[in-house]
């Protein structure tokens, strides 16, 4: 049995694509998915699957599809699967206690890894009291003054790498794998 993280970018913000937590997790149910499981009203999905799957991208898209059949709106719909989800949280290079405790780092999981021109360009942007590092299919963010005051937001990620993100902060992670280990 494999278990999967699943995060939904845009839902339930400002009162825009409201996705009901107990809606989503009965229609995870309904394609066969095990052990469902969904924390905060943000879209954060963990879930296990006896299904093999050849790859996470196909599980990705009956997701994406079932949730515009359910609820008449597209979601972006990144998946992971536990042994990636770890890789990315034993990577982020900003482990330091404080930035930890003042709530300032951030993880920009991306739907796929970046073109290397790409990263190669971005990583050459400096940006006040924010750093950054580009990292396989995340960009691990230090904001220095918050997310909410932070020049590099998850659209200019997408916009500079091209590719689809979501953000998530360091607490949500946690807690993921947290429910994803339990």
């Amino acid at each position: 049995m494999q278990t999967y993280i699943a995060l939904l970018r845009g839902i339930n913000v400002s009162g825009q694509k409201k996705i009901p937590m107990a809606e989503l997790k009965t229609m995870m149910e309904g394609l066969g998915l095990q052990n469902v499981t969904t924390y905060i009203q943000s879209g954060n999905v963990v879930f296990t699957s006896e299904e093999q799957y050849n790859t996470i991208s196909y599980l990705e898209e009956k997701i994406k599809k079932q949730i515009q059949e359910t609820f008449a709106f597209e979601v972006p719909v990144l998946l992971k699967s536990k042994t990636s989800f770890e890789e990315i949280i034993r990577s982020n290079p900003y482990n330091d206690s404080e930035a930890i405790a003042n709530k300032l780092v951030y993880f920009v999981l991306l739907q796929k890894i970046p073109e290397k021109e790409k990263v190669a360009a971005f990583q050459k942007e400096v940006y006040d009291n924010e750093d950054f590092l580009v990292k396989s299919e995340c960009v691990y963010l230090l904001c220095r003054n918050g997310y909410g005051r932070a020049k590099l937001n998850n659209n200019r990620v997408e916009r500079k790498l091209k590719v689809e993100a979501t953000t998530r902060n360091y607490g949500t992670m946690m807690k993921l794998w947290e429910m994803a280990t339990d």
